[in-house]
């Protein structure tokens, strides 16, 4: 199948895919990148409750261009809203909510998913968008669960759904789910199962770009 015949998610229906998995009244925080997006697809009638690493609670969508706060940004430096409820607390008071296991789920981007569940979003290269791990690590080890949203493949079409990631570990063991552009995909025992993929797309042509085993459910 050439990729004319089907339909990848764009990076909006990516992060509303996962929106839409988010249970009410957990409490989420979200990675920088295509995870800032999720905020904004969350019915507002849903009571999910975001944060944001450099000290926000209840944080809301983006706000109209006309209606921005310079002083409410997110750890992305995106500007933000605050939800109804909202609080801006210190830096070290946020990290207390990551590492006191206070979090319900963190939603990352990621370089490589391993499908024992490693995680690897960040790398040493200076030409890479991530130089420096940030908080990946405390989120990953400190929030209940763990979500990846990131394209299938890299721009030369290598996979990033690997057996073995091959740059430097976030965290080991930890991904839950993976949202791509291609596909929706738990991580269980028996590695990589496949919930969804994009419309028009075969379970065979989603393995032809996948480097790990791919499996249904049951």
């Amino acid at each position: 199948m050439s990729d004319s015949e089907f339909k990848p998610f764009n990076r909006v229906q990516m992060a509303q895919r996962a929106a839409t998995d988010i249970p009410e009244g957990w409490y989420v925080n979200l990675g920088i990148g295509i995870p800032t997006l999720v905020a904004d697809h969350v019915p507002l009638d849903r009571e999910v409750i975001f944060h944001s690493e450099n000290g926000i609670l209840g944080m809301g969508p983006a706000p109209a261009k006309d209606a921005i706060e310079p002083w409410l940004i997110n750890a992305g430096k995106q500007y933000i809203t605050l939800r109804s409820g909202g609080s801006i607390c210190h830096h070290a008071d946020s990290f207390a909510m990551i590492r006191g296991g206070h979090l319900d789920l963190c939603v990352l981007g990621a370089f490589q998913v391993a499908d024992n569940g490693d995680i690897a979003n960040w790398a040493t290269s200076e030409n890479d968008t991530a130089p420096a791990v940030g908080g990946a690590m405390d989120l990953a080890a400190g929030a209940k669960r763990l979500w990846v949203i990131m394209d299938h493949t890299t721009k030369d079409g290598s996979s990033k759904l690997v057996t073995k990631c091959s740059y430097p570990l976030t965290a080991e063991s930890c991904v839950k789910r993976v949202y791509t552009n291609l596909a929706t995909l738990d991580v269980t025992e028996r590695g990589f199962m496949v919930l969804g993929m994009a419309p028009g797309l075969t379970l065979e042509n989603l393995q032809a770009r996948t480097d790990a085993k791919l499996h249904l459910p049951g």
